[in-house]
């Protein structure tokens, strides 16, 4: 600032001035505080001063001290993938890869095996891990081939056991924004038009689109001319006649490259279904296994399936992460070929990532419905305006809601606590309005945002709101840990119940509970029965992660979660009186053999163990 400057002395003066401007990091006002003199009146140093903002800093949160989760070492001497799967000469990256092409130098860093018998290659008669497998000893010949049983592969050719995958040119086309949204881009075009009022769009738009599809249930269509979305005027200039020829089918060049075909193009592939001609949701009376955060992985949900539950529901899934194509979050809606009922749980805050989100799920995955998450209580998730913010945000949860169910042929749900603060309960007041925007069935926690997953579910209140709700079928759910528990909870009139992940909870602690309650009995299970499904669960944790070090480490870590609940189970033949509390906390105990001793305890190490 001080004028031109000699070339000789510029370079120095202008280090000069950086260092001075880095020292300047925020105003003088706001680093002279009360806290930071002295009881002499005197000022402390700035570098003490510093270094306790900083300390403060460290000690805010738990558990900073915990190391990371992810394992690295195996990054550093990992096989190429192009070896394992037997065509080292077409690498993708040639030269440039950084992963190691010479098996016997891979062999020799290679930790050692787990075991004796591998489980992808005794089911399908063939590990495509092939010498990155942790059992690989088991299906290995002479010079590391990969061994494989031709008879049990045969049996399994052409069978697709997990759906929901990405492909890699769906995941090029969202991260490129190629992806057409056209049913979405309608909808949101629709809301923000003027209404008649002088007033945003919105509301009416929504009302107008409802009114005209019931009107459409109940008269039959004249003619091909109905438009299945709402009519829009052609401007002056324009001919009517060409618009209708174009919006009669798929004829444009890009819409025709979008639409792949098999065989005839029929009616409902080109008219847009009505309210009364989708797909309905009947599951009433049925178990109902609740999306789960973390746990409600696809071997977890394998292992309540095998138990008796009727309906699984995937992991809460972020829609801005389907949007952008994250394999990460597109790998929560993964469906194993065993479950016949099959849902997803989005997590959104505003009514265009939600439709558009919804559409795109329509045209790319297979579930039976798609279920709306306005029960989160997480922080992260309830200041962005999603989760249970949506109750308090009724108009963009109305957008939401009739923008999601005009894109989705299959029914769609929500699931809602009883209201933000403790005693102001509102589910009661929103749930007649969920059924007129549209959707076909309504979950209820009993439970507010501020308690979380502590303290009993309110289930009088459930059973009021089960009333407001007809006909439109409700299920309750909270602090169901037995079969006298579901039947009580079936005499408050709900049309079903969830079992979920209450702290403690009761599909997590004990997942055989939907025996228990189609059997309705206790079931004193023993401690070996107990860890069977534990080696299923590893069993089938292999199978969808991996054998490699990778998918161990997974499987490890998702196990590990699960005990942490599981712990928490009490033995039916060691109970005083039955059933079980969902909120109780036994004092420690010595079980009846070691091993049950081992499976209630509350040390990570015991844990480990296992």
């Amino acid at each position: 600032a001080g004028g031109e400057q000699e070339e000789d002395g510029a370079e120095e003066k202008k280090e000069e001035e950086e260092e001075v401007g880095s020292c300047w990091g925020e105003p003088p006002a706001k680093r002279v505080k009360s806290e930071a003199f002295g009881e002499d009146g005197e000022g402390r140093e700035d570098g003490a001063e510093e270094k306790e903002v900083v300390e403060q800093k460290r000690a805010r949160g738990q558990n900073k001290s915990r190391p990371c989760m992810k394992p690295n070492h195996y990054e550093q001497t990992r096989l190429c993938p192009s070896v394992t799967q037997g065509c080292a000469e077409k690498c993708y990256f040639g030269s440039r890869c950084r992963f190691l092409h010479d098996i016997r130098e891979y062999m020799a860093t290679k930790p050692a095996d787990l075991g004796h018998s591998c489980v992808l290659f005794e089911t399908f008669g063939k590990c495509i891990y092939g010498v990155t497998c942790r059992f690989a000893q088991a299906h290995l010949g002479d010079g590391y081939q990969n061994i494989v049983n031709v008879d049990l592969a045969k049996q399994w050719e052409g069978k697709a056991l997990v759906r929901n995958n990405l492909p890699k040119d769906l995941q090029h086309q969202l991260r490129k924004r190629k992806f057409s949204f056209r049913r979405a881009e309608e909808y949101l075009r629709a809301l923000s038009e003027p209404r008649g009022d002088g007033g945003k769009g919105g509301k009416a738009t929504g009302c107008s689109v409802e009114k005209e599809e019931m009107s459409n249930c109940t008269a039959p269509r004249e003619g091909l001319g109905d438009s299945p979305e709402c009519p829009v005027l052609p401007e002056q200039g324009e001919d009517p006649k060409a618009d209708t020829l174009q919006s009669s089918g798929p004829t444009s060049g890009e819409e025709a490259s979008s639409i792949q075909t098999v065989g005839p193009v029929t009616d409902e592939d080109v008219i847009k279904l009505r309210s009364c001609e989708k797909k309905k949701l009947e599951i009433q009376g049925k178990l109902y296994l609740a999306p789960l955060t973390t746990c409600g992985n696809l071997p977890f949900r394998r292992v309540c399936k095998r138990f008796g539950a009727d309906v699984t529901c995937g992991e809460m899934a972020v829609c801005t992460n389907l949007l952008q194509g994250q394999s990460s979050e597109w790998a929560l809606l993964k469906r194993h070929h065993t479950e016949d009922i099959f849902g997803v749980q989005l997590e959104g805050a505003f009514p265009d990532t939600m439709t558009k989100c919804a559409e795109l799920l329509n045209q790319t995955i297979e579930v039976d419905f798609v279920d709306i998450n306005v029960g989160c209580p997480i922080d992260l998730v309830y200041k962005k305006g999603g989760g249970c913010a949506l109750m308090t945000r009724s108009n963009k949860f109305e957008q939401i809601v009739r923008g999601m169910n005009s894109v989705l042929d299959i029914p769609l749900t929500v699931k809602i606590r009883t209201g933000v603060q403790e005693k102001l309960n509102v589910a009661h007041k929103i749930i007649p309005k969920i059924r007129e925007w549209g959707a076909a069935m309504v979950t209820l926690h009993g439970r507010s945002r501020e308690q979380r997953y502590t303290r009993g579910a309110d289930w009088d209140y459930i059973a009021e709101c089960a009333k407001i709700a007809s006909p439109m079928p409700l299920f309750g759910n909270g602090d169901i840990l037995s079969y006298e528990d579901a039947n009580r909870a079936m005499q408050m009139g709900v049309s079903g119940i969830m079992i979920a992940r209450q702290v403690p909870g009761g599909a997590l602690i004990k997942p055989w509970l939907f025996t228990e309650i189609k059997e309705q009995r206790h079931w004193d299970i023993s401690s070996s029965e107990r860890f069977d499904i534990l080696k299923d669960f590893s069993n089938y944790g292999l199978e969808h992660w991996g054998s490699d070090t990778q998918g161990v480490e997974k499987t490890r870590k998702f196990l590990l979660e699960w005990l942490s609940f599981l712990c928490r189970y009490i033995p039916v033949g060691l109970l005083e009186h039955l059933p079980q509390k969902i909120n109780e906390r036994p004092p420690y105990y010595l079980g009846r053999d070691y091993l049950e001793t081992l499976m209630a305890s509350q040390n990570v190490d015991d844990w480990i163990k296992i």
